[in-house]
């Protein structure tokens, strides 16, 4: 069983910035820089040739490049956040090709949990310390006009995720390209 997911990874001026927000956090384990990425469709523990079908749906999309922007910071958790994440602005063709990605992956057989997606970089995970939740959501409002990038997304990949002692081991299994946007043909 492999444990996988669609990513997009993040350009090394990007990360940088994310890295100094990190370094100004009060609370949390930060997420390595090297982990730094956009989720796109976690699927999960998956056999191998269930992930060669995956690979085949995904390679059949096409889609065109585009922007995105970081934009201020969050938190999931509500009452006990236990995510702090850097949000990325509102982008249809973000939308686009996460919806695309999710229905090629359950079209190949993937169980996925119905979960809304929200776009986010996961920033650091966050104990269940009560104490700490107000120094973290004054940390979140202050970043409030954090911005980063836009940056061009050209491609996204295909991710093995190993569970460690101290932090997951992610490798890149599969990319694929975004096209230049009259390359794409809309109905792909």
């Amino acid at each position: 069983m492999i444990r996988a997911f669609a990513a997009i990874a993040l350009p090394p001026e990007i990360r940088e910035r994310l890295v100094q927000v990190q370094a100004g956090l009060p609370e949390g384990r930060p997420v390595p820089p090297e982990n730094l990425h956009l989720t796109l469709v976690f699927l999960g523990e998956l056999h191998e040739p269930l992930l060669d079908d995956v690979h085949l749906a995904f390679a059949g999309i096409r889609a065109g490049r585009f922007q995105l922007t970081v934009s201020g910071l969050g938190l999931f958790g509500a009452d006990r956040p236990h995510n702090l994440h850097a949000a990325l602005a509102e982008s249809a063709p973000l939308r686009h090709l996460q919806a695309r990605l999710e229905t090629a992956a359950r079209r190949a057989g993937v169980a996925l949990d119905r979960r809304r997606f929200v776009p986010h970089v996961t920033l650091a995970r966050l104990g269940r310390d009560r104490s700490a939740r107000r120094r973290v959501e004054l940390a979140v409002a202050q970043a409030a006009d954090f911005r980063a990038g836009p940056f061009e997304v050209g491609f996204f990949g295909l991710f093995r995720s190993e569970i460690g002692r101290n932090a997951a081991r992610y490798t890149e299994l599969m990319r694929y390209t975004l096209f230049a946007s009259q390359d794409a043909s809309p109905g792909a």
